[in-house]
């Protein structure tokens, strides 16, 4: 089967960052299925990968993010058969998706959203499962609606992949949602996606906070999306005495956990991997996870963060599609069609 990988950590500017191969063609055997891939998705993971890959002489097939057709289940596979549509993220553990086939456990995936192409699935498992166990698992936010009434969530990348997702979730339990965007578009985006007010990350927090017709000056919860040590001192001023922070990425040289005491706050970290990398016993909640986000997208009641396409799974196509990721300005998801 073709698939496109490294062999080294690469630079994007290198005419040789992916290279495409023919590799043999795995079989599904226990808790594995083979999916035939219809469509993948770029996240930041996947350059993550691509710089740390070892000079170690073996292929690495990148992709964490994936839509397609089951062609095999192993023997000890339940609830999925052959010819069902499925999404998933996969595990950083195992070879992923820019490839023809890809094996996966069906403990992580879930059927594909019946109302939803193949491309507009791709763009939702990674970020959804970090936007759930994010809010729901790791900050304890209710489910229950009428709970959440008059809490706030203060979202930082409201317009990134994770955060189109999370103001969606968020506003969808109830809760009101600020998320930062410094750019018109970028505001716009967000504003569709279930942000109530946006706020420039650019500049203070806590004035513009004040300034907005919420009659609030500080948040209940904030997730940040993006570089937590340039936005920490805001936050520890804009977050309520026993409010909860989650994170999920660095760097974080630069914070002081001291600076949690006086107000009593929690701060979570959340990695979407956890759970396939370490093989817990509770991998079977990413299916569970994305099978409720399944019923959402069905009812309407959630939308697609795919913002671009590209035609056609080739090595020219995933460098133009890191190329982006690495530039820093990228609005919801690209996804790449097979």
């Amino acid at each position: 089967m073709k698939a496109i990988g490294i062999y080294k950590n690469t630079s994007v500017d290198e005419d040789n960052c992916f290279i495409e191969e023919q590799v043999d063609k795995p079989a599904a055997k226990a808790k594995d299925v083979l999916v035939k891939v219809k469509a993948v998705s770029v996240n930041p993971v996947d350059t993550k990968q691509r710089k740390m890959k070892e000079d170690d002489g073996n292929f690495r097939i990148l992709g964490f993010d994936a839509a397609g057709i089951i062609e095999e289940v192993g023997e000890d596979v339940q609830g999925f058969q052959p010819g069902d549509e499925v999404f998933y993220a996969g595990s950083v553990a195992r070879q992923g998706s820019n490839s023809e086939y890809q094996l996966v456990d069906y403990q992580v995936i879930a059927k594909k959203p019946s109302n939803l192409s193949f491309s507009d699935a791709a763009a939702l498992p990674l970020t959804a499962l970090t936007a759930w166990e994010a809010m729901f698992e790791k900050m304890q936010i209710p489910l229950d609606i009428e709970a959440n009434k008059g809490k706030t969530i203060l979202l930082i990348n409201a317009a990134g992949g994770v955060g189109s997702i999370a103001s969606q979730l968020a506003k969808l339990h109830g809760l009101t949602v600020v998320g930062t965007a410094s750019r018109e578009e970028t505001e716009k985006w967000a504003n569709q996606h279930g942000t109530e007010r946006t706020i420039n990350h650019h500049e203070p927090l806590h004035p513009q906070l004040e300034a907005l017709d919420l009659d609030i000056d500080t948040v209940d919860y904030v997730f940040c999306m993006h570089q937590l040590d340039k936005a920490w001192d805001d936050i520890i001023e804009v977050i309520k005495p026993e409010g909860i922070i989650a994170a999920i990425t660095g760097p974080a040289e630069g914070i002081k956990l001291t600076d949690l005491t006086s107000k009593s706050l929690t701060l979570v970290w959340e990695y979407m991997f956890t759970r396939t990398l370490h093989q817990t016993a509770s991998q079977h909640k990413q299916g569970e996870i994305l099978t409720k986000v399944a019923e959402l997208l069905e009812e309407g009641r959630l939308r697609t963060t795919k913002t671009e396409e590209l035609k056609g799974l080739t090595v020219e196509n995933l460098q133009e599609a890191h190329k982006r990721l690495e530039a820093g300005s990228m609005i919801g998801k690209l996804v790449i069609s097979v």
